[in-house]
């Protein structure tokens, strides 16, 4: 399917580590990822996790080096 011909809906998912994606959304949520509560056109999803996700580093990562300053 061309991606400019692409008129499925798509919905926002988060996992864990606070990493964001797109996924289908008449298809089965995949391991360790959840539905963050947007759903839209490919490009709509995309625009909201570029406001959203502002600091791609991992969950993990950000405790630890806020751990570490904190010391």
């Amino acid at each position: 399917m061309e991606e400019h011909d692409d008129s499925r809906v798509y919905q926002v998912v988060v996992n864990d580590e606070e990493q964001y994606s797109i996924w289908w959304e008449d298809r089965e949520m995949p391991a360790g990822w959840r539905a963050e509560g947007t759903s839209g056109t490919r490009e709509e999803c995309l625009a909201h996790i570029d406001v959203v996700w502002t600091d791609m580093r991992p969950a993990s990562l950000r405790r630890r080096m806020e751990a570490a300053q904190a010391v």
